[in-house]
């Protein structure tokens, strides 16, 4: 009897050791079973790989062009050229915008950002091209996206607004991808901000009743195609998807999020969100995917940043990836890629590619050599032992940019 519980004991053991090794490397790069099919295109050897986003029938590019640079670090000129060479040579049909855009945002430049796009969608069979815009979330600052000077609130009246300017701007006469870029209630770890405590709950959030039903409204208008949501959280997630659920003729559902995730920011993600995601068909589009240029590796010596670094021209809003864990952790990541024979970009960047749950990768460059590094990056599949290195430091610098 003793020895049957002696080997039952060290089978357990052996499970457990198991069961820990697979959590540990639970997210490889396997095929995703989501991308629906790969288009050859001539920058990239292994062709573009394209996803059907959500519960959508958008189908989108694994990598999205970001265009919050077109209007203020970049030209009109330059962004269009940016946005023709992702689209004819790399195969990049998914462009992600907003009504705010360029950053940092203003009202001299406000809106330029669409204007580009805008120009480089005449050149375009409109329905090659997914395109996606924001409308603001709340923001007591900013008071001139409205044609009254409110501040930003989502409610019925400033979505509906939103809409009609940024078709105004785009061109066009539909949005394939409306997203609600943050949200109008307060939820704490917002763009670096503390994490949430109740104290600082709002009594006059605009309800999500108000913003699906109004959402709705612009679907069914035929302005907008789909929803989706921007730096949102479990409950924001799960909340709306039981609304439309409960009641589909009133309330529209949405089939994306869009929330910053990269080698030091995923935690959040990945610990609550990619569950409920998974389970209700909701698309990740990951932003931010080199932390603000900071996993590039040019922001080691900080006493001498590039004169147009965009930690220079954010003050206080990039502060999170400086004098943080996140620098050590960003050494690391440095020192994997270069064993690896690669730039700390590439590394960043396929990582981020290639994760089991996001759909799409958001990417920002300020030149086309940039950008080429940037959707080069799609070709590279990182080893097992890449992964596992990436893993080891992940376990020591978790959540790296809130530790101090």
């Amino acid at each position: 009897m003793m020895l049957n519980k002696a080997v039952l004991y060290l089978a357990s053991l052996s499970y457990l050791s198991r069961v820990a090794a697979l959590s540990t490397n639970a997210v490889t790069n396997t095929v995703d079973p989501s991308i629906v099919k790969n288009v050859a295109v001539p920058g990239l050897k292994n062709g573009m790989d394209y996803v059907k986003l959500g519960s959508s029938d958008l189908i989108a590019s694994k990598v999205c062009m970001g265009t919050m640079t077109f209007g203020e670090q970049n030209t009109r000129e330059e962004g269009v050229e940016q946005l023709n060479l992702a689209f004819d040579e790399f195969g990049v049909n998914f462009i992600d915008t907003a009504e705010m855009y360029p950053v940092p945002t203003k009202p001299e430049s406000q809106g330029e950002t669409d204007r580009t796009v805008a120009e480089f969608l005449k050149s375009r069979k409109r329905e090659d091209v997914v395109l996606a815009t924001k409308v603001a979330g709340r923001s007591d600052r900013i008071t001139w996206l409205r044609k009254d000077g409110s501040n930003a609130i989502v409610n019925r009246e400033q979505i509906l607004e939103s809409v009609d300017s940024s078709l105004e701007r785009l061109g066009t006469d539909y949005i394939d991808l409306l997203q609600i870029h943050w949200p109008d209630r307060y939820v704490g770890g917002l763009f670096g901000q503390p994490d949430f405590t109740k104290v600082n709950v709002r009594d006059d959030e605009v309800s999500f009743e108000e913003q699906l039903s109004t959402l709705k409204e612009v679907v069914d208008s035929g302005k907008v195609r789909y929803i989706g949501i921007s730096n949102e959280t479990p409950f924001g997630v799960c909340s709306m998807i039981e609304l439309a659920k409960r009641d589909p003729s009133t309330f529209s559902r949405i089939v994306s999020i869009q929330n910053s995730y990269s080698l030091v920011v995923r935690k959040d993600f990945e610990a609550g969100l990619a569950e409920a995601c998974h389970h209700h068909d909701v698309a990740m589009l990951s932003y931010s995917p080199l932390a603000g240029g900071v996993l590039t590796g040019k922001y080691s010596d900080p006493d001498n940043l590039p004169k147009n670094a965009r930690l220079n021209m954010f003050p206080g809003f990039m502060d999170r990836y400086l004098g943080s864990y996140n620098e050590a952790a960003v050494k690391k990541y440095c020192d994997i890629a270069k064993k690896a024979s690669m730039t700390p970009c590439e590394l960043a960047l396929s990582w981020c590619y290639h994760r089991e749950h996001v759909a799409s990768t958001i990417i920002g460059s300020t030149s086309i050599p940039q950008l080429k590094e940037c959707i080069g990056a799609y070709d590279i599949k990182l080893d097992e032992e890449t992964l596992n290195e990436i893993n080891d430091v992940y376990k020591q610098y978790t959540d790296p940019t809130k530790g101090y």
